[in-house]
């Protein structure tokens, strides 16, 4: 009896198996029909407009516009990217593009070089930082409103081709042959010792190239012998997640969770730290601010879960979403969101856009307005948004963003208004251009390195009215009393700015750094016994 009983329950289970898998195609099958259903009504009306129309339409135009539209009622984040953008878009991430290798700015309406990329095309046939371009590929390119979409599309380009140049140097039109070549875009901006033990690197993207350019301006800290780390990622608004999984992992011990990956479409997805990290000992201080998203947030959100670093500054933007781009039968692409990312606790970062796009982007507005920006107890999270860390059981928080561990302010007096007028209408730098024109070559044979200029330049009162001066020019004026507040301000922002383009472009943040609050109330708990307790370290 028992035998007949369990042949017969192996039958049972069989017919719910099998009519379980059939429903379950039977519903596919009817997804699958209504798609291609929505697909030829979709078309049939393409052909209707083409064909009976009453104006004459562009129906690739009209299609581009309704992908737009669609891909924006699904989420903030998926997009689509035209064949032409799509190269140019790319580029950031990939870690370089083709063109000449200079840095340049439109100075009076001239192609002025700022500084040629070491090892790059342009400073292999002697081009200099100074020259002014007047001619590319026999055209004449001054005093013609010159723009700077003009400038890359005629000195980008395949590598291997060539771009002809006609270069002003003093009194002396020198002629050069340029080979164009692939030319790194670094997303280091600085890697530095702040103080004997505590070393500082900045991040700008986490684009292909980030985790080899990381380690090697840590080896490089680590030969001046760094114990900490300070890692600023304000402003980073991410890139691949590959790169983020990177840097995190090499601050982890091996098998920790770093962050997985979710959506209906895609089963969950693990990634784990290997064991490979390369600074999972010493102090880690992580810097956020409202302008750091996706990447920057799966770093410092497994940072602070595995409680291995503080987490300093503002409460960061909210991206949660991974995007995967797909192609176009146009050569164009759609980048289409297929999953959350979820913190090694569980958070979801993911701000939510219920109430539309346009309340989602203005989300830095709303932040201001509320006092989020200047008060950490503006912000107020319901206990289902309350999570604990890996270790130490802290309480973090999850619902929109990473916060941190320890707020620091934004500084926005309204003195700064009257230098932001100045700087929004260029007057600044292009004093600065203006300056280095006439003096580079005394300059740097006063200062043949960064450390001379940095020890030795001061920024006068007297060049801080001739740039009031070009301001007044400008119809700007002046306003005495923001100027007591921003006067040293101005000073170390123009003497950052001669820097980066007399040395190295690291070197701005050497000199625009100093004072910085939030940095230096990172290198204050580093240097207390405050740290410790931040993270429930006994």
């Amino acid at each position: 009896m028992t035998g007949h009983h369990s042949k017969t329950g192996i039958h049972q289970h069989l017919w719910v198996f099998i009519f379980l898998f059939l429903s379950a195609n039977f519903i596919q099958g009817q997804e699958s029909q209504a798609v291609v259903q929505n697909q030829m009504k979709f078309g049939r009306l393409l052909r209707l407009i083409d064909s009976y129309y009453v104006d004459t339409t562009n129906v690739g135009s009209l299609t581009e516009k309704a992908i737009v539209n669609l891909l924006e009622d699904l989420d903030p984040h998926s997009a689509y990217i035209s064949k032409e953008e799509v190269a140019r878009m790319n580029e950031p991430l990939e870690g370089n593009f083709e063109g000449i290798g200079i840095t340049f700015n439109i100075f009076r309406d001239t192609l002025l070089v700022l500084s040629v990329i070491a090892g790059g095309p342009s400073e292999k046939v002697g081009l200099m930082a100074g020259d002014r371009i007047i001619q590319a590929g026999g055209k004449k390119i001054t005093g013609i409103g010159l723009k700077n979409e003009d400038v890359f599309k005629l000195l980008k380009g395949p590598k291997g081709t060539v771009v002809n140049l006609s270069v002003l140097r003093k009194k002396s039109t020198l002629e050069f042959r340029i080979i164009r070549d692939k030319i790194p875009i670094e997303s280091i901006d600085a890697s530095y010792m702040i103080n004997a033990e505590t070393g500082y690197i900045k991040m700008n993207k986490f684009a292909a190239t980030t985790h080899d350019e990381f380690k090697a301006a840590l080896e490089k800290l680590k030969l001046q012998r760094v114990k900490n780390l300070i890692l600023d990622l304000r402003g980073n608004g991410g890139g691949y997640l590959k790169s983020a999984i990177d840097i995190a992992d090499e601050f982890l011990p091996a098998e920790k969770m770093i962050v997985y990956t979710q959506g209906v479409n895609n089963p969950r997805r693990d990634y784990k730290s290997t064991a490979s990290g390369n600074f999972e000992e010493g102090k880690l201080v992580v810097l956020i601010d409202e302008n750091s998203a996706s990447s920057s947030e799966i770093v410092s959100g497994a940072v602070q879960d595995w409680d291995r670093g503080i987490i300093l500054g503002r409460r960061s933007f909210g991206k949660g979403l991974v995007q995967q781009p797909f192609y176009l039968t146009d050569g164009s692409q759609v980048r289409l969101t297929t999953a959350h990312y979820y913190t090694p606790s569980g958070r979801c970062i993911q701000r939510p856009y219920t109430e539309g796009m346009s309340e989602y982007r203005n989300v830095l507005q709303k932040r201001m307005e509320s006092g989020e920006l200047f008060s950490a107890d503006s912000i107020s999270f319901p206990d289902s948004l309350r999570y604990k860390t890996m270790k130490s059981n802290r309480t973090v928080f999850g619902g929109g963003g990473i916060m941190p561990d320890i707020f620091v302010p934004l500084d926005s007096s309204k003195h700064y208004a009257y230098s932001n007028q100045l700087r929004r209408s260029n007057i600044i730098y292009n004093y600065i251009l203006e300056f280095e024109d006439t003096r580079r070559e005394k300059l740097l044979k006063k200062h043949d390195t960064f450390s001379k200029f940095n020890e030795k330049f001061e920024v006068t009162d007297e060049m801080i009215e001739e740039v009031l001066l070009a301001g007044e020019k400008e119809k700007i004026a002046r306003v005495p009393e923001s100027l007591d507040f921003t006067k040293n301000l101005l000073k170390k922002e123009i003497k950052a700015f001669l820097a980066r383009d007399l040395y190295e472009r690291g070197d701005f943040y050497r000199i625009y750094n100093q004072e910085d609050k939030v940095i230096m109330k990172a290198v204050e708990i580093i240097g207390n016994t405050g740290y410790s307790s931040h993270l429930g370290i006994k």
